[in-house]
Order: C-alpha cells, then structure tokens, then sequence
C-alpha cells in the first residue's frame, strides 16, 4: 500500500508518497511541469512489490507547501537541495533515480554531488543533451536573455489550462485512455494563488540546466552509472533524439522508445513498470 506522507524541511512541508519499505532497494521517483507525485499515482503500486519508493513533491507542487516567491527561492539548485534533506531525513543512503522532465535536473545534480549513492538512473523524457529539444523551446530564448512582460508572456500561457491539456494529450494513441484526473490535478496547482510567479521563475532558471549540461555529461563518462531510458518518442516538448544521445556517454545505456508522448505513463506505465523492475532487479543488481 502507498502511505502519504509529510515531512517539515527548512520550515516547508513537503509530503511525498512511500510504499515498499520493506525493500532494500530504493527509487526516488522526481516529477515534472506541471504534475506532482500524482503522476506516479499508477506505477508506485507496481513498483512497490520489488522496491521500496518515495516520491516528494517539490515546493510549489501537488500537496506540498507553496511559498511566495519572496521567501523562497524557486530555483532547481534549491529543489536539490530539499530533495537531498528529505531523502536524508529517512536515512535512505542509496538509490535509483527516475527522472520526468523537472525531474532531470533535479536528479542530475543529485547525481553530481553525491555519485556515491546513486545506483542507477531510469529517464522517461528527462532531458540531458541539446538534441532533445524541440521548436516548443524557441519561446524560451527570449525570456532568458531579457526578462521582460513581453518575452514573459508566451511563458505565462504554460500554466493555462489548455496547454496543461496539450502536455497530456499530444502525441498520444488514445486520447480516451488519459485519465482527466491527471491535467485536472495539475491545473489545480497551477491556478493557486502566486502560483503562476512560482513557474516564472523556474522556467527562468531552466537556462542554469544548459549550462550544466557539460558537467552531467562528465558524472556519466566518469561513474558511468547504469541508465536506462523510456522515452515517449512523440513528445512534443524533448524529442526522441534526447533518449538516444546518452548513449554517447553511457554506451551500455539501454534506450526504449514507446509510442506516446511527454507523460508516457499515462499510457504506458505497465510497460515502463516491467522495463525498471527488469532492470533494477537484474542488470543493476550485477553491476
């Protein structure tokens, strides 16, 4: 059974949901723009019969606490750090990593700074390498060279409901197989009340990941953790051409691209489900 639970980290609530304990092996499950947890809402049961996982909501996201952006930084360094508190305030000391989209650079710089306890790494659309991105970054330029209310525009119209929509159902095989309650729940988050600052800020510190692309590819050469990608391969937003580029890296990456698109769990998270529990349990259990 999943437990939802609440942690206080630096005076904010962070609630994360727990299943497995009694595993050895753990997978911290990072969620992206716009989700929350809630996007594992369907894999953490299946995990859970193999290993033990935790999956936290950052600040600003699904049920945890939303500060102003006043008094809270809201900036991917700042999220691996809360992540990094939380994780050792369970005392979990060694893990595995799936990262969706936000997720990534959360992940990755836990990576970097602790390569020692990371086991293995499973990417589902989590970006690493300038290939990934498609023509729905080209309004991102702009507003990361001059931050202004113009270039900031196109950037506010991603916490609408109609691009929440887009995010779930582009690319996907079967509309009528999402389950609204997923851009439902999200949009939730999205129109609380400071919210939209809270995004503003983030997309604007998104140009830091660039910057430390080099760097994530130099934890890769070096440690070479075991990695595994499950790609929706008609993601609008990171394109297939990201999942196929750790194997510059990581030649031994093992790279899955399924027919879906940005939130391939929503169709096939059976699928995702059996290629980590395969992984984790065999190929990563020998390394």
């Amino acid at each position: 059974m999943t437990n939802y639970r609440n942690s206080c980290i630096d005076g904010i609530n962070i609630f994360y949901r727990e299943a497995g304990e009694q595993h050895p092996q753990t997978i911290v499950l990072l969620h992206g723009f716009p989700s929350s947890s809630h996007m594992f809402r369907e894999l953490i049961p299946q995990l859970a019969y193999h290993l033990h996982v935790v999956a936290p909501d950052y600040p600003g996201y699904g049920y945890s606490d939303c500060p102003a952006v006043n008094d809270f930084a809201y900036t991917f360094d700042h999220l691996e750090e809360i992540v990094e508190k939380l994780l050792d305030s369970l005392n979990i000391k060694r893990f595995s990593i799936y990262v969706q989209d936000y997720g990534a650079p959360v992940g990755f710089r836990l990576a970097v700074k602790h390569p020692e306890r990371i086991e293995a790494i499973i990417s589902q659309n989590g970006n690493a390498y300038q290939e990934g991105f498609t023509s729905f970054w080209d309004a991102a330029q702009p507003y990361w060279s001059n931050r202004n209310a113009e270039t900031e525009q196109p950037i506010r119209e991603l916490s609408s409901f109609e691009s929440t929509l887009w995010q779930y159902t582009q690319g996907v095989r079967n509309q009528e197989r999402i389950s609204p309650d997923a851009w439902t729940m999200d949009q939730l988050g999205l129109d609380r009340p400071g919210n939209i600052d809270v995004q503003l800020a983030l997309f604007y510190d998104y140009r830091t990941n660039l910057e430390r692309y080099p760097q994530w590819h130099a934890y890769f050469q070096q440690y070479k953790p075991p990695l595994l990608a499950v790609w929706g391969k008609n993601d609008p937003i990171f394109g297939p051409a990201g999942a196929e580029a750790f194997k510059r890296d990581l030649p031994d990456s093992e790279v899955h691209l399924l027919d879906t698109g940005h939130f391939a769990l929503e169709e096939d998270v059976d699928v995702i489900a059996n290629h980590i529990i395969h992984f984790l349990t065999a190929k990563v259990a020998s390394h």
